[in-house]
């Protein structure tokens, strides 16, 4: 049995399922990744400064008008449609196979595809609030902005509601992550280095019958994994929902 039938199989067979995904799962969408040789992070950062610190709770206070040039042109693609990746979670919970989305990425394309059961570890760009009054505000109204978004009922500054490095993880969030995790009978990791934690601590949560890992790279996890594939996931998703 070749690897896209065993993974197909399993799919089939289980109805407990949990993907946990980074940013490859949205690389074929053309967002681009953070750690690969050509992701965001092997950019030099803007005088000087690297991209983890400008993404940083720190910087975001003290530089917020770099920060927001930097996160427009590198972390929004308002252009990005979702790919197989995503069209077959959305069609396994439709099913009702799908328990949940575990998601390291901001981008919202699991919500775009049809998913409804979306964990977000590290928030989203389509939720904002200004900082003062917290007034909650779309993706289009940031946009519609130039330079730094303010609210137009006191002038505060637009954020958006995700995780910068020095915040913590939202904690209902982590609790609901481990109580998903903990029910599954098999979890598909995809697009993830497993370097970044917490959040890659969480999948050692998983007390099911199959591990599927689909990254071009190595990781950590590769020697839990009953199924390891290392080709496109986009085009791994492909055969698989011609199968489903």
């Amino acid at each position: 049995m070749d690897k896209i039938e065993q993974l197909t199989t399993w799919l089939q067979q289980s109805q407990r399922i949990v993907f946990f995904g980074g940013a490859g799962t949205s690389t074929e969408s053309g967002i681009p990744d953070f750690r690969s040789a050509q992701g965001l992070y092997s950019e030099n950062g803007k005088r000087g400064y690297s991209p983890e610190e400008m993404l940083s709770r720190s910087f975001f206070e003290k530089e917020t008008e770099l920060f927001f040039e930097f996160y427009r042109s590198k972390l929004i693609h308002p252009q990005a449609k979702p790919n197989p990746v995503h069209n077959v979670l959305a069609l396994l919970e439709k099913q009702g196979k799908l328990l949940s989305i575990i998601t390291q990425n901001i981008d919202g394309l699991h919500q775009m595809a049809g998913n409804q059961k979306v964990l977000e570890l590290h928030g989203s760009i389509h939720r904002n609030y200004c900082t003062t009054c917290r007034h909650s505000y779309t993706l289009d109204d940031v946009l519609a902005q130039s330079g730094v978004p303010r609210c137009p009922i006191d002038q505060g500054v637009i954020r958006p509601d995700v995780v910068l490095y020095g915040e913590s993880l939202n904690q209902d969030v982590l609790e609901k992550t481990v109580e998903v995790l903990s029910q599954a009978d098999l979890l598909l990791i995809g697009g993830t280095s497993l370097t970044v934690y917490p959040a890659a601590g969480l999948v050692s949560y998983f007390r099911g019958q199959h591990t599927v890992l689909l990254n071009a790279s190595p990781t950590g996890h590769d020697r839990h994994a009953d199924l390891l594939i290392t080709d496109p996931m986009g085009s791994v998703m492909e055969k698989v929902q011609q199968r489903l």
